[in-house]
């Protein structure tokens, strides 16, 4: 496993990372033994970055990523959750906003206490731009003076933001609002928006984390869940490019991870799963070199949906 310096934190994180999504269920129901195992094993292989929010299966990630930590010596890995953003217990689709500074507080205390901890090396504002932007000042204003107030209360180690669009992430990032970004669905297969913001993000001295290597689903072989926002012809691309994959003698997460995984300027490619084997997997096809034409046949099949802006 390779390590990286995330920006001016003084974090050296691996270069794949453990998105703790998948423990709550948000793509589907879960075996809590394998969940619990899938982060060991994560550990096992030198991932030294986890992430995780209360906004994951209604707490249920983070209910599950304490139960697996616990016993784990707390300096052996570095770990982050999220602020401001709530979701039922049935997964995603009904979501509840507070950005306040007692909001923010609370939802802190809450998440250390779920997961048996009582520092959080990062902590972000989670979807600030969810709603039409509605919340996004309130985020950027009330929420971001919190977040920095905990910073140099020795509460929290470093300050981010979560969250999707790319104009948003300019104005973040141009500005030097933060000290840690972590994006998703803008490096994969289908889209490769990440790249001119990395080097934004770099001149700023802020580490910018790449996930969703998968695209929310969308290049698996199972396909994207119910909330995803992509339409049945879109979703049909996507499964067209797996089959591809399928009918070359290669699932198309492997290639999905190793493109995600190995370009030269990522500092880390956060993947999430809640199945050990999985995990495993993921991390040995990321250092195996990639299939270059297997790579240009499945980009040519994704071109109608390349860059695709979608609502989440």
């Amino acid at each position: 496993m390779r390590y990286n310096q995330l920006g001016k934190t003084g974090y050296e994180i691996s270069a794949l990372s453990f998105g703790a999504s998948s423990l709550g269920g948000v793509f589907h129901e879960i075996d809590e033994g394998k969940a619990i195992k899938a982060v060991h094993v994560a550990l096992e292989f030198g991932i030294n970055y986890i992430d995780v929010a209360p906004a994951y299966g209604g707490t249920k990630a983070e209910t599950v990523l304490g139960k697996a930590l616990k016993g784990i010596p707390r300096s052996s890995f570095y770990l982050s959750t999220k602020v401001g953003k709530n979701t039922s217990s049935d997964g995603y689709g009904v979501d509840s906003f507070d950005y306040s500074s007692e909001g923010i507080r609370r939802s802190l205390d809450a998440s250390a206490k779920r997961i048996g901890v009582d520092y959080f090396d990062i902590v972000h504002l989670h979807d600030i731009e969810y709603n039409n932007r509605v919340n996004t000042d309130w985020a950027l204003n009330e929420g971001m003076k919190t977040l920095f107030d905990l910073k140099q209360e020795g509460r929290i180690g470093a300050v981010g933001i979560g969250m999707y669009p790319v104009d948003l992430w300019e104005r973040v990032l141009q500005e030097g609002l933060i000290d840690v970004g972590l994006s998703h669905n803008l490096y994969c297969l289908n889209d490769t928006r990440l790249l001119p913001l990395l080097e934004l993000a770099k001149s700023k001295g802020i580490g910018l984390i790449n996930a969703s290597p998968f695209a929310s689903g969308l290049l698996t072989s199972r396909g994207a869940p119910g909330w995803h926002p992509a339409t049945r012809a879109q979703r049909r691309i996507f499964e067209k490019a797996a089959t591809y994959c399928i009918a070359h003698g290669v699932e198309i997460e492997k290639l999905a991870i190793q493109f995600s995984s190995q370009h030269p300027d990522l500092i880390t490619t956060m993947f999430s799963s809640s199945n050990p084997e999985t995990v495993r997997r993921n991390v040995e096809w990321s250092s195996m070199p990639i299939d270059e034409k297997l790579l240009e046949a499945v980009l040519n099949i994704l071109t109608p949906v390349s860059n695709q802006n979608w609502n989440y």
